[in-house]
């Protein structure tokens, strides 16, 4: 796969606060393995190689988490609590996102996920995930919020007390080819409950969009449509339906795993080319070196993935042994989404672990070919 250079000019964002979500920032803890501290290389700001100027969209973000396309822009998902919408015409459209719990932001926690319904333009529905705090600790939630001329409302939690702490949340949104919700969870820094099926961490979850268990998942009355995860953060489908998903192994070991319902994926047991009975080894790892993976899309068989410590975006074909990066020298990648053949992406280099240049976080472009 090539890496080709595009055209979008450079437009203005506007920061948008979730009102009643003021967030709680305590020191951060001592980082995982898997977003490190990086080495002394600061992305790219007027002298980039690969990204030119006019194919930077938004500028000036604060740790962006989540791409959800719209009609007319992008919503952007901020991990201290704010909501972004960049039009492509550049007109800034402010948003208020009105939560019954407030957003708690600690290291890696924080507002996360965001997916729009399949029918946003007509039903105005969207799905949030995110860090809140309760009796001192920390748990995650998943709830739907309708929007209704610029302001946002929470009209129903599908999902809560999933374990949280401020490492390993997991927290991609992503709907499946047959309409359902599917959600993806860390495992909280707590090795025990992946392999607990009663737990709803280190799992990947599939729900109807009111927040009912599908009869046909694959443990009875249970989400979960897959286990033994440690952190994963992206998932897609490919063209013929088979789901992927991305996860962040403990020190490099980070993986690329064809989901099968009810799979075993068997963290903390095994990681890379290790196997036992009853689990599943990932379809390719990246041994001693680390990517870090975090966001997932796809397009023509191919596997397009974000990199943290990796610092880029990579592409994968299942059924070959060879990750290709396509894009560099931008630092930190925390997701990707596709459309058009055109790959978008946004940085993650203010996220602590980084070293940002006076222009991040960016949500940027690039054709591919």
């Amino acid at each position: 796969m090539k890496n080709v250079l595009g055209a979008i000019l450079p437009i203005a964002i506007t920061s948008i606060f979730l009102a009643a979500c003021q967030t709680n920032e305590p020191p951060e803890p001592t980082p995982e393995p898997e977003e490190d501290v990086q080495q002394e290389t600061e992305s790219e700001d007027e002298t980039s190689q690969l990204i030119s100027q006019e194919e930077r969209i938004a500028e000036e973000l604060n740790v962006p988490w989540t791409i959800a396309r719209a009609q007319n822009g992008f919503y952007i998902t901020q991990r201290n609590g704010e909501l972004l919408f960049v039009q492509e015409n550049g007109e800034k459209t402010p948003q208020t996102v009105n939560l019954a719990t407030p957003v708690t932001q600690q290291s890696e926690s924080g507002l996360l996920g965001f997916v729009l319904d399949p029918d946003f333009e007509s039903n105005r529905l969207a799905y949030l995930y995110h860090t809140y705090e309760v009796d001192g600790e920390l748990r995650n939630r998943l709830i739907s919020v309708t929007e209704n001329e610029g302001a946002w409302e929470e009209t129903a939690v599908l999902l809560d007390n999933i374990p949280a702490s401020p490492i390993h949340n997991g927290g991609r949104l992503a709907f499946g080819p047959h309409g359902l919700l599917y959600v993806t969870t860390g495992d909280a820094g707590n090795e025990e409950l992946p392999q607990d099926k009663e737990s709803l961490a280190g799992k990947i979850l599939r729900l109807h969009k009111d927040g009912t268990v599908p009869e046909d998942n694959p443990f009875p009355d249970s989400y979960v449509y897959s286990y033994g995860h440690r952190n994963p953060q992206g998932i897609t489908w490919l063209e013929d339906g088979t789901m992927y998903a991305t996860e962040h192994g403990s020190s490099a070991q980070d993986e690329i795993n064809e989901i099968e319902p009810g799979g075993n994926y068997g963290w903390p047991t095994i990681r890379g080319d290790e196997s036992a009975e009853g689990m599943r080894q990932p379809i390719i790892h990246s041994g001693e070196t680390t990517w870090a993976p975090s966001g997932l899309d796809s397009i023509d068989g191919t596997l397009y993935f974000a990199g943290l410590r990796g610092e880029g975006v990579f592409a994968y074909t299942p059924g070959k042994n060879e990750v290709t990066p396509i894009v560099s020298n931008q630092g930190r990648i925390r997701d990707v989404y596709i459309e058009d053949r055109i790959l978008y992406f946004v940085t993650n280099n203010r996220d602590g672990r980084g070293t940002p240049s006076s222009s991040d976080d960016r949500l940027l472009s690039v054709p591919l070919e």
